[in-house]
């Protein structure tokens, strides 16, 4: 019987290299995939090119490699869109789009193609099969990356597979230097893929930069001035360049329309709940309600929330959440669990204070 075919994401790294391992052990036949979804030119020859990289890795693991070319949807869908967003006032999680609708998505799609049995990545996530069905819950609390993927289709988990869900990553790069991988040891990246400098040089020459007036929320009082209200997020403290350089304030709303920053002090950004957008749900709606925990930005710690108002038709969401959560901040995820069960996921719209 020939050997079910699993399309890895792959990037050379440790994680996506060992995952690989871990599927070729089990049995798997392994084509690692590598999407080219933002270099600005072609470095195949360069043996510190990540594709050249990648390919040694792939060799090692003695599994077939493939390079596919996204760079048009991707800039389309995530690097517009994160302009775009920031244009709008919000503040956009580009990973989370970027998993669902271009990294899976082109696996999914050249899975159906190729006759995969399975597509798989290096993400921490354990993936339960249940008689109900897939569920996906935590990983190792210091790398769980469930909060990038509350935008996957629910049935699409019964083809996605998760190797290293129960692993830490200290385990993986053991596992990866006994196996005698380069990239045991190889750093990771902690930025977003395609900014390389700053985000406000990133930005500048996509967006408007326009001054006009930081006020502050409870005098009504002009106490500086902005380089445009697109380069600011909720919460923000540093860099704001006040007058008044006594005063502790945070960035409260940013409206892009009238070129206005608001800001105020830490208090005024204590939300009670918040109203979201573009529902994505990996259970039934009923699910939702009950107890249920929220987590309104990565690494942040879940909160106790309640469901008050869900329109699964119209992706529309209201949370209250036991205890205020500090700068709720709009474009960000909220993603949704009870215990160490992902059950989906929102856009969170604005914060409600009461």
């Amino acid at each position: 019987m020939k050997e079910p075919l699993v399309l890895v994401g792959f990037s050379g790294g440790v994680d996506s290299s060992t995952a690989a391992l871990l599927l070729k052990e089990q049995g798997y036949r392994v084509r690692g995939v590598m999407l080219d979804l933002w270099r600005e030119t072609a470095c195949d020859d360069d043996p510190l090119c990540p594709v050249a990289s990648a390919r040694r890795v792939a060799d090692r693991l003695g599994i077939e490699f493939e390079l596919v070319d996204w760079k048009g949807e991707f800039r389309r869908r995530i690097v517009e869109g994160f302009a775009a967003a920031y244009a709008r006032g919000e503040t956009p999680n580009p990973c989370v789009r970027c998993n669902a609708e271009i990294k899976f998505a082109a696996l999914l799609e050249l899975a159906a193609a190729s006759g995969a049995a399975y597509v798989a990545s290096g993400h921490y996530v354990r993936r339960l099969e249940t008689a109900a069905g897939v569920e996906l819950h935590r990983g190792d609390p210091a790398k769980d990356q469930t909060y990038f993927l509350w935008r996957l289709g629910r049935d699409d988990l019964p083809k996605i597979l998760f190797p290293l869900g129960e692993m830490s990553k200290a385990e993986v790069r053991r596992r990866a230097a006994a196996a005698g991988l380069a990239s045991a040891g190889r750093a990771e990246s902690q930025n977003v893929c395609f900014i390389s400098g700053g985000l406000r040089e990133f930005l500048a020459p996509r967006l408007e930069s326009r001054p006009g007036p930081l006020v502050d929320l409870e005098s009504g009082e002009v106490i500086g001035e902005h380089a445009g209200a697109a380069f600011y997020t909720v919460g923000q403290r540093r860099g704001l360049g006040l007058w008044k350089s006594h005063l502790e304030r945070y960035v409260v709303s940013v409206d892009t329309k009238r070129n206005l920053v608001v800001v105020g002090p830490r208090r005024a950004l204590e939300h009670r709940g918040l109203a979201a957008r573009e529902l994505n749900l990996l259970v039934e709606p009923a699910a939702l309600y009950g107890s249920l925990e929220a987590v309104v930005r990565y690494r942040s710690q879940p909160v106790a929330a309640r469901v008050t108002d869900l329109d699964p038709a119209s992706g529309r969401l209201e949370l209250r959440f036991a205890e205020p959560r500090f700068a709720v901040t709009p474009g960000q995820s909220v993603a949704l669990y009870r215990g160490s069960r992902l059950l989906g996921g929102a856009v969170i719209e604005r914060a409600l204070s009461c």
